[in-house]
């Protein structure tokens, strides 16, 4: 399978997650609204965040916001095709896959459906989604090959 093949069909499963999981909070949203207990320190909760990260730029309309998401993913695209490992390709179809699936709730909803409420005490990490979770591993993917090119370009220079 090509390399180009292996990063849509990675960004393809991410999206139909995202929107599975996000689809399960929406038809439970009664219920998870004021949240629910699943383990000490992890609740899921219906939250829907009109901003980008930690609640940033809610004054924003919900457009302008698709519409930069939907231009870093097009930049992302180029690099998936440009992509020559299978790893990397992977990692860029996480990070399209993830962030197309907020776009998907900016158009829906005008904000994107949050879920995972992680805490400690009283203390509550902002609420968060599967498609965040899709762009931060991807990110880190590519981080780690990207120190890695560096490391073996700097010991066949020596």
């Amino acid at each position: 399978m090509a390399i180009r093949s292996i990063g849509i069909c990675t960004a393809v499963a991410a999206l139909a997650a995202d929107q599975a999981s996000k689809a399960f909070v929406l038809a439970n949203a009664e219920t998870l609204a004021p949240g629910v207990a699943v383990l000490p320190g992890f609740n899921l909760i219906f939250h829907r965040n009109y901003g980008v990260t930690f609640g940033f730029f809610q004054n924003v309309p919900w457009w302008l916001l698709a519409l930069v998401a939907t231009t870093i993913v097009l930049f992302l695209a180029v690099s998936l095709i440009r992509a020559t490992r299978a790893a990397e390709a992977v990692a860029y179809g996480m990070v399209i896959g993830g962030a197309l699936g907020n776009v998907v709730d900016r158009f829906r909803f005008g904000g994107v459906t949050d879920f995972l409420d992680f805490y400690l005490g009283t203390a509550h990490w902002p609420a968060f989604n599967l498609a965040d979770v899709l762009v931060v591993c991807g990110v880190g993917i590519l981080l780690i090959f990207s120190g890695r090119e560096k490391v073996a370009a700097s010991e066949t220079s020596r």
